[in-house]
């Protein structure tokens, strides 16, 4: 019996380890979309899409990401957060937004 016990408990491990997947480079990035977004609008975060990365300058890196909300009164719509940092200090630069209806 203890065997059996022995072997479920390593065999929970083994799955609980290799399910903890490290967080992606853009987590830090949707954070401060997220909180930002938040601080704007003041609404309710109902969906949100990491959409990619690109490379503005040497020093320059942009993380775009599409956030749906809900707005009190219940609007709902999309807006488009872009935030801009240093990739080298990962120091951020600016946060904007681009509203859309879809």
């Amino acid at each position: 019996m203890f065997k059996k016990t022995l072997l479920m408990l390593a065999l929970l491990l083994a799955v609980t380890a290799a399910s903890a997947a490290p967080a992606p480079s853009y987590a830090k990035w949707g954070a401060i979309a997220v909180k930002e977004t938040m601080k704007k609008y003041g609404a309710e975060i109902v969906d949100y899409k990491h959409i990619g990365r690109r490379t503005v300058s040497a020093d320059t890196a942009e993380e775009q990401f599409k956030l749906w909300i809900r707005a009190q009164g219940g609007r709902e719509f999309g807006v488009y957060v872009y935030v801009r940092f240093d990739p080298n200090s990962e120091t951020l630069r600016s946060v904007r937004f681009r509203e859309s209806d879809r």
